[in-house]
């Protein structure tokens, strides 16, 4: 199914759709961007999970590819035109770092402190460099689309950046 851009979307569209009036759609959103941002975590959210493993390492790389496999198809395109909506409304693009990165990282922070104490991630690598290191690339791929986000990166992408984060850094 193609998906309509963001852009296109109208609230009376919605509204319609839905057999309500606007008045109701906007007693739950301020901006069709807020609407479209929660039924995207709404479905997006469980298929990136963090597994329930021992091994902290393991839980990344898998997630990681969760990750990569959910951002390469219709779900990295809204992900795509809700960053580039925010390029020119601000409010949008905090609104989406609220949301969208507060559900993705608070785990994976969980996760890092969880390799911290475990002796599997470097324990005085710095929490933000380590979600950059560990998300920033997909982000990069997706955005830019210098590269695709294919099999062969979401295979490699976890084992280099999980190494990274192993290594024990001098200082």
């Amino acid at each position: 199914m193609e998906s309509i851009p963001i852009r296109e979307i109208t609230i009376q569209g919605i509204a319609k759709q839905a057999g309500v009036g606007k008045p109701t759609i906007y007693r739950w959103w301020d901006t069709k961007c807020s609407l479209v941002m929660d039924a995207f975590l709404a479905s997006a959210a469980p298929q990136i999970p963090f597994p329930k493993t021992d091994s902290v390492v393991d839980a990344l790389k898998e997630q990681l590819r969760l990750v990569i496999k959910l951002l390469r198809g219709p779900s990295g395109r809204i992900v795509a035109q809700m960053i580039g909506e925010g390029q020119s409304a601000p409010d949008i693009l905090k609104k989406f770092r609220e949301r969208f990165f507060t559900q993705l990282l608070a785990p994976a922070r969980t996760i890092i402190e969880r390799g911290k104490k475990s002796g599997e991630i470097d324990k005085n690598i710095d929490m933000d460099l380590a979600i950059d290191l560990l998300y920033g690339p997909i982000y990069y791929r997706l955005l830019v689309g210098h590269q695709p986000l294919n099999d062969a990166f979401a295979r490699n992408l976890p084992e280099r950046v999980v190494a990274i984060l192993k290594t024990v850094q001098p200082g």
